[in-house]
């Protein structure tokens, strides 16, 4: 399914923005920054007063009548409760969102003043403006614990479970060993993150003859969240848990969550685990899925693991390095040679981690860190998620692929044209392969370019989305690849789940055949839910760094150019990874012409270029908390202050006229040449005219007399 590039419409201007991706867990999927634009291309249109297509008023009433398509409004607004002349209004929290919203019974309206609310939208009519009836006061605007509230709100988020879900959850019992295999024994060990609460995934290795036998043991959800149940409900309609920096939205309520679908050490949990053997080349030879009962033997981090084996061992890890860490890293050399000899997309992104204090206030912003421990994960993650995939095909179309498209042609003309600005070449559409992009990426590794070839490499992928139909997965070079690795917080794992308790006769809780021929709609609906809670988590971060700048107006940060456009350019921090725009009125007085090919903005007149990638100077004039949006101006001065515009020279020596101004200096003056030959031309025709009559009248006058 392909992404609709989204057009803005201002005026008689249309505006078309590429659609964007992410990367996430190895997969790519729909992200679209409104600060960061790529390609932006502008159409101009005939004003309505001057279409040379016009049409009789007999044509004009027989044709049928186009209504111009709208916006759709949102269901739910959020925003500061404000006092206009026209009543009580809505200062809107989405930047994006250009529309004055009224709201009803002002008396209340009038209580609120300056208080965030959330507001359900009313249905329009055809004249005034959009009403808005408030349903929910969120607080005081400066609470920076209601940055992550405004998101949930304004992207509809399912954030309360019922009470029926509620109850079912907290009715749930842990599972006997009757019907399963039991893997308590087996010293299974989760590897996640230090501030995860749900531990869905445990992972063990040992060597097996020319290869290594692997276990992944995932919390068996499906056995509590049965298929047409409350729970199930729910967690259908949120799609997947949604993460922000001081709360999680959960798929499933905590009772199961946190506890009884949650791998906690030393407790014994209900799991479906899959036993893959590979041999020394990483190829997966041979797979089997069974229904079990674990006991995780230690709730290890990524840090933790890593350090263990960089030689620096803690309590937890040191009786485990020999027999549990190093087989997992040895599996796991295997596992990225494999990867590396099938040419996967290789982007080197790296991802904002707002860091708050205890009265959630942003402490700082830094650049999470990023080590083997985590990689190691993610291949065993992979290697499991092909094991389903592999498993389910071909069973009667009881598959939900994830699947990635490769980029679209007018997405690599428009990677093909960036890249020819900076000197470096891309092999035709047909020959197109995810390893071609990540050679280019490792040449421009350790260049001035390589953070931007990223993103713009980025931003020419595909979405990757959920389908029953395969294609494959562009960016990991796999021909099948499904997600089964974490039902706690993904709908889609869960359906996989049911699907091969089907399959490998596990249960009697597999998946129907009603849900199987539902199973691209269902697709659909959480490629969706996934695409909001990823717009909710980007912008929550936009907001808390935002506001961690606040306070830092005027100050003046190292940058990069990330984005080129015709109003002006977009600039994102090193430091922070902030993004903001530079407006086109605020750049350094000049001639500006925007060279879409090249993504540069130049200057005619003195020779200003800033181009995709340049490194920038940047004093930071605004920070919307709001909103998370922020604007920058470009400082050139190297101690900071701000170099003063050069006004346009009228002394003895002139500066050189640009190119266009003597185009235009040019048409100017043959309009004048040709204005001056037709005033010739008329005097000419009415001296003549003149002569004839006074030679005329001369006869008359002598007769008479």
């Amino acid at each position: 399914m392909a992404i609709q590039s989204p057009t803005f419409q201002q005026q008689d201007w249309i505006a078309t923005l590429p659609a964007v991706a992410r990367n996430d867990e190895m997969v790519l999927f729909d992200r679209y920054p409104p600060l960061t634009i790529l390609g932006l291309t502008m159409k101009r249109m005939p004003r309505s007063g001057k279409r040379r297509d016009r049409q009789s008023p007999t044509a004009a009433k027989a044709a049928p009548q186009k209504t111009p398509p709208q916006r759709e409004l949102p269901t739910t607004v959020v925003g500061v409760v404000t006092a206009a002349k026209w009543g009580w209004t809505l200062e809107v929290a989405d930047r994006k969102d250009k529309t004055d919203y009224i709201l009803r019974f002002p008396d209340k309206a009038k209580e609120l003043d300056g208080q965030l609310i959330a507001a359900r939208c009313l249905p329009s009519t055809k004249h005034g403006r959009q009403e808005a009836e408030i349903t929910t006061v969120l607080g005081d605007p400066e609470d920076p614990r209601l940055v992550s509230l405004i998101a949930i709100h304004s992207n509809n988020i399912p954030h309360s479970f019922p009470q029926e879900v509620l109850d079912e959850a907290a009715a749930a019992q842990p599972v006997t060993l009757k019907g399963r295999t039991d893997l308590r024994a087996v010293p299974l060990v989760t590897i996640d993150g230090e501030d995860a609460k749900d531990f869905d995934d445990a992972v063990f290795a040992e060597a097996h003859q020319d290869g290594w036998h692997l276990i992944v043991a995932i919390a068996d959800v499906a056995h509590y969240v049965t298929e047409g149940s409350a729970l199930d409900r729910e967690a259908y309609l949120r799609g997947n848990s949604t993460y922000f920096p001081d709360r999680v939205v959960p798929m499933l309520p905590e009772a199961l969550s946190n506890e009884l679908c949650s791998l906690k050490p030393n407790v014994d949990r209900a799991c479906m685990a899959v036993h893959m053997w590979i041999d020394q080349k990483g190829e997966l030879t041979k797979w089997k899925f069974e229904r079990g009962v674990m006991r995780s033997h230690a709730r290890l981090t990524y840090t933790q693991v890593q350090h263990a084996m960089d030689g620096k061992p803690d309590k937890t890890t040191a009786p485990l390095l020999e027999t549990i860490i190093k087989p997992l890293y040895g599996a796991y050399a295997c596992l990225i040679a494999a990867r590396t000899r099938r040419g996967t997309l290789e982007l080197d992104l790296p991802e904002r981690q707002v860091v708050l204090d205890k009265t959630g206030h942003v402490k700082a912003i830094v650049m999470r860190e990023r080590f083997d421990s985590h990689k190691l994960i993610e291949e065993f993650m992979i290697c499991a998620n092909v094991a389903a995939a592999v498993q389910l095909e071909g069973k009667g179309g009881l598959c939900l692929y994830r699947v990635h498209d490769k980029p679209s042609e007018i997405k690599l003309e428009t990677l093909r044209d960036f890249l020819d600005s900076i000197g470096i070449k891309l092999v035709p559409a047909r020959q197109m392969h995810p390893s071609v992009l990540t050679h280019i990426l490792e040449n421009a590794a350790g260049t001035e370019h390589a953070a931007v070839v990223n993103e713009v490499m980025l931003r020419s992928q595909a979405q990757a989305v959920y389908s029953p139909e395969n294609i494959g997965h562009f960016g990991l070079a796999l021909a099948k690849y499904a997600h089964f690795t974490s039902p706690i917080r993904r709908y889609a794992d869960l359906l996989i789940h049911r699907a091969l308790v089907r399959v490998c006769d596990l249960g009697k809780d597999g998946l129907s055949d009603e849900a199987v021929a539902i199973l691209d709609k269902k697709g659909e609906h959480i490629s969706g839910t996934e695409r909001r809670s990823s717009t909710a988590e980007r912008d929550v971060v936009d907001k808390l760094t935002a506001l961690f700048l606040q306070d830092k107006v005027g100050a003046t940060f190292e940058a990069r150019i990330s984005g080129v456009a015709r109003f002006g350019l977009f600039a994102r921090l090193n430091e922070t990874g902030a993004d903001g725009i530079i407006p086109f009125g605020s750049l350094p007085r000049d001639y500006y012409v925007f060279d879409e090919k090249k993504q540069a903005l130049i200057g005619e007149r003195h020779g200003r270029i800033y181009r995709l990638a340049t490194p920038i100077t940047v004093r930071l004039e605004t920070a919307d908390r709001l909103t998370g949006g922020m604007s920058f101006a470009i400082v050139e001065e190297n101690d900071g202050s701000p170099k003063p515009s050069k006004p346009f020279r009228k002394d003895k020596r002139p500066a050189t006229p640009s190119p266009t101004e003597q185009r235009k200096k040019g048409d100017k003056n043959r309009k004048n040449e040709k204005a001056e030959k037709s005033e010739k031309v008329k005097k000419t025709v009415k001296n003549d005219r003149t002569q004839k009559r006074r030679k005329s009248e001369k006869p008359v006058k002598q007769a008479r007399k």
